[in-house]
């Protein structure tokens, strides 16, 4: 996967993530929904979805970790 759709992946999952403020989000919602950001972002691109889904699940589960979406 190419650093592009890696990077673009991370913060696609980390403003989307943000969005959850107002419901308390747990990791494992934060992580749903970066799997879902990253799957989507590398089917665009033509790169393989389920190492999207990796990387922008795990983005989002870590967000909060480094203070990006909290």
């Amino acid at each position: 996967m190419s650093k592009f759709i890696a990077i673009a992946a991370l913060v696609g999952t980390t403003a989307i993530a943000g969005c959850t403020q107002g419901i308390n989000p747990t990791d494992t919602d934060r992580a749903l929904i970066g799997a879902g950001v990253g799957a989507t972002v590398a089917s665009v691109s033509g790169e393989n979805v389920l190492k999207g889904a990796a990387i922008g699940g795990a983005a989002g589960a870590l967000c909060n970790d480094v203070r990006l979406c909290q």
